[in-house]
């Protein structure tokens, strides 16, 4: 057998829009000894998931669990366990994710229709409703905040609009829950889906999901059992959800009561959801918010005095996400490399048209911490420094320091 060595891991210092670093107290809960799903011990965890999970997506809903695999997982059992043959889907994109949300609805058989707007800008709301109007879709399918441009679409007079004329509103939250207002209930939001990787400061693994009653009447309407689990099946074949793992409607009786077997639960992934689940409540919705507002507040300051510009309309900028023009005389890319081989820090790119114009820096979660934000501000002038770029020396990391001493005296928040 060939000699192997001892798995290494460097430190990192991640300051992307995710993966972000998790909290050690989720890590710690992670190497906890692993139970049987059927354990009464490990089934009370689940239900005490559930509940804090309401709580963090501050909704009533019966249910809120997580599905097992990235927040893609999770949009994906959301869609093809609500879309149809057929179904008229709107999808209004301003960003990556919002095509990817057409492309998942698209090989669900939904009859897809796209609204576009300039990447850096999001939607008037009215636009979007008078669009509902024309097509009266089953379903919008909508990023919350998208994290390829740093911008945050607003939804409560969209989830207003779908309520009142009886449209389904799926919302992709996964860079937004538990960094910045995210109202389940109150914004009529009747599907939503968030990741670990982000603001929840957990690992990559999990997509914890809510819905109300009107998306869970789609799933009875769809809703079938295992053969080896029921020797009647439930549904007609042309109504059966699409995907056998990522079916709602067989999720649920998982995480019920019944206990109903589906799959084999990440243990350990469930274990770190919890305990960071724990942690957001325990830090205070409302606390959790103004750190991230804070340290996006210090990291923009500190990039402004170094004279670097900002990409987007920052009237709709995402709290979590702020995005940089790349200097006309600089590399991109051998920036972020130097960062990351000198520093460890790793800050992020973009996609698409953007790739290549834009860094993307995250403060989400965990890593949205100041003494990050400060070494993030340091690191990158000395870098563009280095590369000969032009900006303003020695005056980011003092301009970022004043935000913080104002804050600290004005409207102290705890932890930042």
């Amino acid at each position: 057998m060939k000699q192997t060595h001892e798995l290494m891991v460097p430190p990192r210092t991640i300051m992307t829009p995710g993966p972000v670093e998790a909290e050690p107290s989720v890590l710690r809960a992670m190497s906890s000894t692993i139970l049987g799903q059927f354990d009464p011990n490990f089934t009370s965890i689940m239900n005490e998931t559930m509940a804090l999970l309401r709580h963090v997506l501050q909704t009533d809903n019966h249910w809120a669990f997580p599905v097992d695999g990235t927040s893609r997982a999770g949009i994906e059992a959301m869609l093809c366990s609500v879309i149809e043959e057929g179904d008229t889907v709107l999808v209004p994109c301003f960003g990556r994710f919002g095509y990817l949300l057409t492309e998942i609805a698209e090989r669900c058989g939904g009859d897809v229709h796209i609204m576009e707007c300039e990447w850096g800008t999001v939607f008037d709301p009215d636009h979007i409703v008078a669009k509902i109007d024309e097509l009266e879709p089953k379903v919008i399918a909508i990023v919350h905040g998208d994290t390829s441009t740093g911008r945050m679409q607003p939804l409560k007079k969209i989830g207003e609009a779908c309520r009142e004329r009886g449209v389904l509103l799926i919302v992709d939250a996964v860079a937004t829950v538990a960094g910045t207002e995210v109202k389940t209930d109150e914004w009529m939001i009747d599907g939503l889906i968030t990741g670990t990787q982000k603001c929840l400061s957990v690992p990559p693994g999990m997509a914890p999901l809510t819905y109300n009653d009107r998306i869970e009447a789609v799933l009875r309407q769809r809703k079938s059992i295992e053969k080896g689990l029921s020797t009647a099946n439930t549904v007609a074949s042309n109504r059966r959800i699409r995907s056998n793992y990522l079916d709602l409607s067989q999720l649920q009786d998982y995480w019920s009561p019944a206990r109903l077997n589906h799959h084999t639960e990440a243990t350990s992934m469930l274990y770190g959801l919890y305990e960071g689940l724990r942690m957001i409540l325990t830090e205070g919705l409302n606390a959790r918010f103004k750190r991230h507002k804070l340290n996006e507040m210090a990291l923009v300051a500190g990039l402004q005095a170094m004279k670097l510009e900002l990409f987007g309309d920052m009237s709709c900028k995402l709290p979590m996400v702020t995005c940089v023009v790349i200097p006309s005389n600089v590399n991109g890319e051998h920036v972020r490399a130097m960062l990351l081989e000198e520093f460890g820090i790793e800050i992020a790119s973009s996609f698409g048209a953007l790739h290549g114009k834009i860094w993307r820096i995250g403060t989400m979660g965990y890593s949205c911490q100041k003494r990050n934000v400060l070494m993030t501000l340091a690191a990158l002038e000395a870098v563009l420094i280095r590369q000969e770029a032009h900006i303003s020396k020695g005056e980011a990391v003092q301009a970022a320091m004043d935000v913080y001493k104002e804050m600290e005296m004005t409207n102290p928040v705890g932890r930042t």
